[in-house]
């Protein structure tokens, strides 16, 4: 299985929590929506799981357990 580069985790968290944080605070809903849709996709996608809650989970299991400093990771995938 192909494991995403902990920066691209990182960042699909980062989206994920200011997201579901701004959600529901008024604004463009079916933007923001859609939004937090694309990102929720993406971090199953990356984390080979088909629930955000497990998504979500695996994700920061994987950066708690990521390599040492200086230990290779897989090259990062960009992410549109």
């Amino acid at each position: 299985m192909l494991l995403a580069h902990p920066a691209v985790l990182e960042e699909l968290l980062r989206r994920y929590d200011a997201l579901t944080a701004e959600h529901g605070k008024g604004g463009d809903a079916v933007e923001a929506t859609r939004r937090l849709e694309d990102v929720s996709y993406t971090l199953c996608v990356t984390t080979g799981t088909r629930d955000i809650t497990s998504a979500v989970a695996a994700a920061r299991e994987r950066l708690r357990h990521r390599p040492a400093p200086g230990t290779p990771e897989p090259a990062p995938v960009a992410l549109s």
